[in-house]
């Protein structure tokens, strides 16, 4: 697929990062849209998919904006690249317990928990490493001590551990970078961790 036809659309649902997802693809200079159109994301390439706050939440708020049905068509049928940052990397899950047990996606098998912290603090706020395990479009052996910025208090207790990429130290050892076929996701926030995010989204785009 060359760069023109490139097309990204970031997934608005009401539960992200919106504007500083847009600030980075600007300053790539990467054609996006932001939208819950059936349309638009028929005639989008990749997707990003965002989110703050807790899951039950979130899933709820993107029930209620898309239509999953059609979205599912474009990642599961059509194998469109979807990258998930946080709570929108949460959300592809089978099952989250933050307040309670919510229903998510179930693209990644797996269910969403609370950090065991062994007594540090909650949440987790701040820059700290991710560990790659394993080549991927997003992060290489070159990169593999890079630092992002992360805010989190629940993870993604990854079924297959295939299917983890990467993993930060906070208490437990965790994933930070998730990856099955065409769907990706990031617990950290690429879109706020300066050079390292901006080249992760950069790779996002053009490596898949």
């Amino acid at each position: 697929m060359s760069e023109i036809e490139k097309k990204i659309c970031i997934i608005d649902y009401g539960s992200g990062n919106i504007g500083s997802v847009s600030n980075v693809l600007n300053k790539l200079n990467l054609n996006y849209c932001v939208s819950n159109s059936i349309e638009d994301f028929k005639n989008s390439s990749h997707f990003i998919l965002p989110g703050v706050g807790s899951f039950g939440s979130a899933m709820k708020k993107l029930n209620q904006s898309i239509d999953i049905d059609k979205l599912e068509y474009e990642i599961l049928n059509n194998k469109k690249p979807i990258l998930g940052i946080c709570v929108g990397m949460q959300l592809m899950a089978e099952f989250g317990y933050e307040f309670g047990k919510s229903k998510g996606l179930g693209w990644i098998k797996g269910n969403v928990e609370i950090i065991k912290t062994s007594g540090l603090i909650l949440p987790h706020i701040g820059w700290n490493s991710v560990k790659v395990k394993k080549n991927n479009s997003l992060l290489n052996n070159e990169e593999k001590n890079k630092d992002f910025y992360f805010v989190n208090s629940y993870y993604f207790n990854i079924e297959n551990n295939d299917q983890v990429i990467a993993t930060t130290e906070y208490g437990m050892n965790f994933p930070s970078i998730i990856s099955f076929k065409n769907i990706y996701g990031v617990q950290f926030h690429p879109e706020k961790s300066q050079k390292p995010g901006k080249k992760l989204i950069f790779d996002f785009i053009n490596s898949n």
